[in-house]
Parts: C-alpha cells; structure tokens; sequence
C-alpha cells in the first residue's frame, strides 16, 4: 500500500479523498494555489505545498510545479480527483516515467478513450452498439454534409477531443450545418488544443445514462449500477439519481454486460463511467468512457456500500478487487444535487463571500463540501461548492429526504442553485421519473422563475 498520496486536485474532491486516505492509514499532501492557502481541504491534510497563483493554468494545471510538490513530499502515489489533470494523458505517462502511481488508467487508454472518435471506432470494431454517424473524425464540411443526411436530421457534431459540453453543436436542417462545423471545430481547438471533430444523430429526449465500471490490474471488471443524469444544461449535469426508474433489471444487467466489454476493449484498469444515450424504445448506444472518478459517484455508493476512492487506492496499489459481481447489491434508492454558486434563473456564476453557511443533516443525508462560513467562492474555478445526497429504501422516501434537505441548507451571501433544485424536486413530472435530456429546458420555459 501506498505510504503518501499528494492530491492534484482541491476542494470537495481533494477533501473526499483525504478522508479515504485518513481511514486506509496513508498520509497526504494537499497542493493549492495561492488563494487556497487557507482552505478546509488544506488544513485536513497531513502537508501542504503551494503550486502557484489562483490561474489553474499556473498552478493545478502546471505539470511541472505539481511533480516537484510530490517529488519535495516525497508522495509515491498521485490521486487527480475530477478536472484539472485527471485525464491528461501526458500527465500519466509522465507519472508513469518517472515512478509515481498515477491513480487510474495507463496514459495509454486515457489517450485511447480521450479521443472520442478513436474509442468509438474501437467499439464499433468490438460489436458494441455506437450512436449512429461519421465513423470517426471528420476532415471537411463536405465529409460532415455527407454523413449528417445518412443519418438524418438533426444531428450533433462534437469535438474528439471534448467533454463538458464544449465543442458541440447540434444542427437541425442542411444550411446550417457548414457554420455549426466550423464552430465547433473553433471552440475544440481553443478548449482542448485539437479541431478534430465528429457527428452523430440527435435523438430528441432522450436518457442520459451512464454505467459504474471498477476494473483491477488483473483485468477483472464489474459494474456498480447505472446513474440516471439527464437532468442537464448545456451538458453540465445538475441532478443525479440511482437506480434510474428507466432502467429494469433486464436493461440494467445487459448494459452493465456492455460496460465491461466496452472497458475490457480498452484493457482498462481503476475506475471509470461508461456513458449511454437510451432512447425511448430501451435502445441503448454507447457515446464515451470518463477515465476518473465521476462527480456524481456519492450515489453509486450509497446504494452499494462500496467506497469508490478507497477501491480506487486499492487497485492502483496492485491489490485485487474485493469482491465478485454477484456480490454487489443496488439497496435504496439515492439523488445527488449539485449546489453551484451560481444565479439560478440566468446560470452565471456569482462568485463572493459566503457569509453563513449551514449544511442539512439527518439520517440518510450526505452532504460533500469544502466551504465554510467567511470563505470566498472564486471566479478562478468551478461553480460547484457542494454536493448533496440523500439515500432511502425508495425513490419516493429519497425525494422526501431531498425536499427536506434543501429546505434546511443555508448558505447567505451569494447566489446558488439551491431555489431551482427545490422546485424541480416539487415538479409532478419530475417526482414521477418522466425525465429526459430535455427536461430542464422544458421546465424552465413553464416555470421562469
């Protein structure tokens, strides 16, 4: 086992992972830049180096700076969390070069699955139902064209190299297919630093769904459940929850199979999601791996019991999974609400001072945070400043526990998502299961505020 891990990451996740680490007897070095010195993350963990200035580029992004930390600390292991360097594939193979566990995938499948038209040629090779399109990057406009009316309209282009919702662009008839091309391939080179881009069909409402995968370094893989999270702006999730109440046990046990066939086509090792689009008819395609640990996985745990930071460790350290499929049970049911400092009506981020801030509790209630009272939400990063989870023996009792919940959560000072969360989780169609993709924008369009 591992003596030291240094943690590339900060915040919730940072926190989440020094808790793990505490319990499994290994000790822990926090990076943070320079306004993170103070924070409840940093001062949890056993050492503390700071990597730079509040720029993530300069500081949790910068490969360098974040090697010298653990080389000065003498970790052996790097946890990346989500985000940041989690699925830089250089960033792996670095680690890997010079001795250093990396906490997850060989940078090898990072770069296999990171390429979303290359994974999807893999699959597609293995027999594993794809969405319909382009079979792999497109070269010109005439090449997208082609491909968009094979499959009819509309459809969506997406960048290769992609994630988050950047670099998408659906088009819903011919003429405006040329600008929704260049568009994307624009903000694929910007964000990600390559204009590869790809096209598939858009299905109109459907489910996102995505499959728990925990693969050890002998090659043996399970699956932990689904996760339901098409409630969605944008392609940034807001609300999780497993089981989906789309998906029967004969869905769920043959998508778990394609999963683990779909990882297994990548020799992958760690944990990782394996992402579905399910349409209305069950049908279900396969659109891309996470090579990390998700935002949302609280929920998988709750319902199974099994730590995934701690499974995570373990594998990494070379020890085997401890446990067989057949000995993994989904019990309850579990919802995830992610709290952004954010305006919830015109979703911009409100960074500032948050003056109070009481999180719920109660039997059943999880909440996953970093902040504190008199601590300062900064425009430096990421909007989400808490995760919180409620875990029942049914979906109607976890919907319960969620009301409750976000009544009791206090934070004063700025703005959160906390008003929108409370009336989608008061919506009849929402407390019925009737969700799709679409289901925000349809929300927001009846309920303005």
């Amino acid at each position: 086992m591992f003596k030291k891990i240094l943690i590339a990451n900060r915040g919730e996740i940072a926190l989440r992972i020094i808790r793990a680490c505490r319990e499994l007897g290994i000790r822990t070095v926090a990076i943070h830049s320079d306004i993170d010195a103070t924070s409840l993350y940093v001062r949890a963990a056993d050492e503390r180096v700071c990597v730079g200035p509040a720029d993530a580029s300069l500081s949790y992004r910068n490969i360098p700076n974040v090697l010298s930390a653990a080389e000065v600390t003498g970790a052996d292991a790097i946890h990346p969390g989500y985000g940041f360097l989690a699925e830089n594939a250089h960033f792996a193979e670095v680690c890997e070069s010079i001795g250093i566990k990396f906490i997850g995938p060989s940078s090898e499948t990072i770069s296999l699955l990171g390429d979303k038209s290359k994974a999807k040629e893999l699959m597609i090779k293995k027999g594993i139902p794809t969405m319909p399109g382009s079979p792999g990057e497109l070269k010109s406009e005439a090449e997208a064209l082609e491909a968009a009316k094979k499959v009819g309209f509309p459809v969506i282009i997406k960048a290769s190299a992609g994630g988050g919702g950047r670099g998408m662009r659906v088009v819903n008839k011919e003429d405006e297919l040329v600008r929704a091309f260049q568009s994307a391939q624009a903000e694929a080179k910007s964000t990600f630093g390559h204009d590869g881009v790809y096209l598939e069909k858009f299905f109109i409402e459907p489910r996102h769904i995505e499959v728990q995968i925990l693969a050890d370094e002998k090659g043996r893989v399970v699956y932990l459940g689904e996760r339901d999270c098409s409630i969605q702006r944008r392609y940034q999730k807001l609300i999780e929850e497993t089981p989906s109440p789309a998906v029967d046990e004969r869905l769920r046990r043959e998508i778990g199979r394609v999963a683990v066939e779909a990882v297994r086509a990548a020799h992958y090792r760690n944990a990782g999601t394996v992402e579905f689009l399910v349409d209305k008819d069950h049908n279900f395609y396969f659109m891309e791996v996470n090579t990390r640990i998700q935002v949302k996985h609280p929920v998988t745990e709750m319902v199974t019991g099994i730590d995934l930071i701690k499974e995570q460790i373990r594998v990494a350290a070379g020890l085997p999974l401890a446990f067989r499929q057949q000995d993994i049970e989904i019990a309850g049911h579990s919802f995830e609400c992610r709290i952004n400092a954010e305006d919830p009506e015109k979703f911009t981020p409100c960074p500032g001072l948050v003056k109070k801030f009481q999180p719920p509790g109660g039997f059943g209630v999880r909440v996953d945070s970093a902040m504190e009272a008199d601590t300062i939400v900064s425009p430096n990063y990421d909007s989400m400043i808490a995760k919180l989870i409620t875990h029942a023996r049914t979906r109607e009792e976890s919907l319960a526990r969620m009301r409750r919940a976000l009544d009791e959560f206090v934070i004063e000072g700025i703005k959160t998502t906390i008003p929108l969360h409370r009336r989608i989780f008061n919506d009849a169609e929402f407390q019925k299961g009737r969700v799709s993709t679409g289901f925000l924008e349809r929300f927001l369009a009846v309920n303005p505020s």
